[in-house]
């Protein structure tokens, strides 16, 4: 099975803006695929091929005279002096849509953007396969929790059973896997993260120890959900605080976490200024904490922590897909014990959103949202309930109930 990307339209729209594109996101995402179907006419260059990775490091004044643009360059990490040679070409021919690039790996490729492209490259990350994409939805606004929004999202709105959102969050959301229920689960996961430390991490990276790394993946995706702890990560695996520090970059570069910022501002000042960690793929996460299936997953010990795991990661992708990279996400948390899950910015109002498991909210999982008029500067915005309810039910004036499917 195919599934039409919502980021198409964004790879559109940067092309004819900058003249290159860079696609950037964890392994399996469909990056490739995406490129592909966008730029069928470009050359197609993959520096997986040890030969064309040899001239492209070796040659690289030449490598795109034997690969005229418009071409698409597969897995540029492992070609960075590439960055300034595309520059040239850039400057000299000052046309559009001209390069195509993607690269799973950030840490070692964004310096030489930065340095070699400025104001020539258009990035978009790309995240593992939506609800709306797996459901074959065309609707691509962000989330808001907002009357303008539901009113539209409702119209190309997909239902998705109970126990179909438990198998979506315990299988993933890698497109293969997606695409072909009778792969194995676990031996694609184990695949992947063999492939993920052999490729990324051992050559990139230097990690030394790729059993504790493994460990530390294992540790880390258990705590998608909490606020981060490096002294409990590194303690638990037993290495230095550093290296734990280190090893979690390496995990946000690769796409593979987010770490949601809290919000806080002068004013703000008894607010916690620890980020939030979350697993980006629920499926991954699933595997490496051994949950190995979904009716374990929902049942068990962490089903609220994944559940709220897959709704952030599924907010993130609303934005993502349209080019987003900065995203105007957060949560709230003071000194007090008082929290938020999700705080959406937006033209001047904090949006509230809580995310429960249940499907039976109340105004008690609202109760919290009050603090936010206590923020000066800022409105408080709609907000409400994202959980496995049917329909969208009105709460209070400003808070509804979400269903799953209408994000």
């Amino acid at each position: 099975m195919i599934y039409n990307r919502n980021a198409e339209e964004s790879i559109r729209k940067l092309s004819k803006m900058f003249g290159a594109v860079l696609v950037t996101g964890a392994r399996q995402v469909g990056k490739t695929t995406l490129l592909k179907n966008y730029a069928h006419e470009a050359n197609y260059v993959t520096l997986d091929d040890k030969l064309q990775l040899a001239v492209a490091k070796e040659e690289s004044g030449t490598f795109f005279k034997d690969n005229p643009p418009p071409v698409f360059v597969d897995e540029i990490q492992y070609a960075p002096n590439l960055f300034p040679q595309i520059k040239i070409i850039l400057d000299r021919e000052m046309k559009k849509g001209q390069f195509y690039l993607s690269g799973s790996q950030q840490f070692r490729m964004m310096k030489n953007v930065t340095e070699s492209l400025a104001g020539r490259l258009g990035i978009l990350n790309l995240q593992g396969l939506s609800l709306r994409e797996l459901s074959g939805a065309s609707f691509r606004e962000s989330f808001l929790p907002t009357d303008e929004y539901f009113g539209k999202r409702k119209k190309d709105a997909h239902a998705f059973s109970y126990d179909e959102i438990w198998q979506t969050i315990h299988r993933g959301s890698m497109p293969e896997l997606c695409a072909n229920p009778d792969f194995d689960w676990q031996m694609f996961y184990a695949a992947y993260v063999k492939t993920y430390i052999e490729r990324d991490v051992r050559d990139l990276t230097q990690v030394g120890d790729e059993v504790k790394f493994l460990r530390f993946m294992t540790v880390a995706a258990s705590c998608s959900g909490q606020l981060l702890n490096m002294a409990s990560l590194a303690r638990d695996v037993d290495i230095s605080q550093p290296t734990a520090e280190r090893w979690l970059s390496i995990l946000v570069t690769s796409n593979l976490i987010y770490l949601l910022p809290p919000y806080h501002n002068n004013i703000t000042k008894r607010t916690v200024k620890t980020p939030k960690l979350y697993f980006l793929d629920t499926g991954l996460a699933a595997y490496l904490t051994r949950w190995n299936t979904s009716d374990v997953l929902k049942h068990g010990a962490m089903a609220g922590a994944f559940f709220e795991t897959f709704v952030v990661a599924e907010i993130i992708k609303s934005y993502s897909n349209l080019g987003v990279l900065e995203l105007p996400l957060y949560f709230y948390r003071d000194r007090d014990g008082n929290e938020i899950d999700l705080l959406i910015e937006e033209s001047g109002s904090l949006h509230p959103i809580e995310i429960k498991k249940h499907a039976n909210p109340t105004k008690k999982d609202v109760s919290k949202f009050y603090i936010l008029e206590k923020i000066p500067n800022m409105k408080r915005g709609q907000g409400g309930v994202v959980c496995l309810y049917d329909n969208l039910l009105t709460l209070s004036r400003n808070d509804k109930v979400i269903p799953i499917t209408l994000l």
